[in-house]
């Protein structure tokens, strides 16, 4: 399979490590003693004493030998999911974080200053036996709920610095460096966009399409409204019976700003200590994350990003956001029997699948191809994938409630 015409660069994909920050409830008190591991924060790195440990109960001790207030982090092995993290770290300050874990891959990373990207990312690994859910189911819910809060918190933590950096280099005209920033920014968006769509007229601002927006009457803003300044020659071509004009210096301070504010908010309503999900809002956003892929205006038809063509990479990071969401689940629906068991390991491996496709045809860090050189073959082997993986997944809230599947 030959794809051509990579849409980034790797300079600015570097810039997209990933950490998770939020409130995630620590192990509960008792059982076994806890192994002892010593961690220190600087504002530049993250040093943690021993790269191993045993599962069971570990507890890291994290000193801030920095000057900013400091986050720490557990991450899963896909570098998204998030395992259990530490917040408000004062410097000079110590806190433990204490964490049952199961065998596997983690990582550990740092957030000095609690915004933007992590530090000192570094691999830990888990080794023995796999350790029991807690036998209260409620709580079992509730640290899920707590986990993906804390990776929803983190996405919008990462969305609005880059966000403003895109947006200023947009506003100076210097669309070299905005094109190639546009897609890394957006991954943190599409990762929990079912959860932005839960915050009234803020997804209309900033991530609906020319279309969409003109059907329901709105001024169109936001990231697509850029790409059609930026990609000006195809929004033309697209839009043939239209005058479509470049947007003057004013036109575009206009628009970065008004996208910077609505990013602002979104981060302030998620941040906030309102903010609140549920155990079914998880595996359903999972299960619409793979919507917004298939959908009629979406990134398989490739009529999400209809300027840039950078469809892939939205297409990626919503896959990604579908496995963060199953991935914080996924221990209570193998809890429901065989049948949840089975349900597990289907979708671990049409994950897999899935996204082993899709990097058939790039990364973040090297640029996934043009999507308009994607012929129509390919895409129907996308899709067919995509719907190997979104028909067990269509099952994953009724298995994780342990309710009946609805009668077809």
């Amino acid at each position: 399979m030959k794809h051509t015409k990579l849409v980034a660069i790797p300079a600015l994909a570097a810039a997209s490590a990933v950490a998770l920050a939020g409130c995630v409830p620590n192990a509960p008190e008792g059982g076994a003693a806890a192994q002892k591991i010593a961690v220190t924060a600087t504002d530049t790195d993250c040093k943690v004493e021993t790269a191993e440990a045993t599962a069971g109960t570990i507890t890291f001790t994290i000193k801030n030998e920095g000057s900013k207030v400091n986050e720490f982090y557990l991450l899963g092995e896909n570098g998204l999911s998030i395992a259990s993290e530490v917040e408000n770290i004062a410097p000079g300050a110590s806190r433990d974080l204490t964490y049952v874990a199961d065998p596997g891959t983690y990582f550990t990373a740092c957030k000095p200053g609690m915004v933007g990207a992590d530090v000192g990312k570094a691999e830990f690994t888990v080794t023995g036996e796999v350790q029991a859910l807690p036998a209260d189911e409620q709580q079992a819910a509730d640290d899920a709920v707590a986990t993906y809060v804390a990776y929803t918190k983190q996405q919008v933590s990462e969305l609005l610095p880059q966000t403003e950096e895109f947006a200023n280099a947009y506003a100076s005209g210097d669309f070299d460096t905005a094109m190639k920033l546009f897609p890394l920014v957006r991954k943190h968006y599409e990762r929990i966009e079912p959860t932005a769509e839960q915050f009234g007229d803020l997804d209309p601002k900033i991530d609906y399409r020319k279309p969409g927006a003109e059907a329901e009457n709105l001024e169109f803003t936001g990231f697509h409204r850029i790409e059609m300044d930026m990609w000006i020659d195809e929004a033309r071509k697209n839009y043939p019976d239209e005058d479509i004009q470049p947007l003057d210096e004013a036109g575009r301070k206009k628009l970065a700003d008004q996208l910077v504010a609505d990013v602002t908010e979104l981060h302030d309503l998620v941040s906030s200590d309102k903010f609140e999900l549920t155990l079914a809002d998880i595996s359903n956003g999972a299960i619409g994350l793979l919507d917004e892929v298939s959908a009629p205006d979406g990134k398989l038809p490739g009529e999400e990003d209809e300027f840039s063509h950078t469809d892939l990479y939205d297409f990626y990071a919503n896959v990604e956001g579908a496995e963060v969401a199953f991935e914080t689940v996924k221990k209570i629906a193998s809890a429901k029997g065989e049948e949840g068991k089975k349900l597990v390991a289907e979708l671990e491996k049409q994950f897999k699948a899935m996204k082993d496709l899709l990097g058939t045809y790039g990364s973040y860090e090297e640029g996934f191809v043009d999507y308009s050189t994607v012929g129509q073959d390919e895409r129907n082997e996308l899709a067919a994938q995509l719907n190997a993986l979104s028909e067990p997944l269509s099952k994953l809230t009724h298995t994780v409630l342990g309710l009946e599947e609805p009668a077809e």
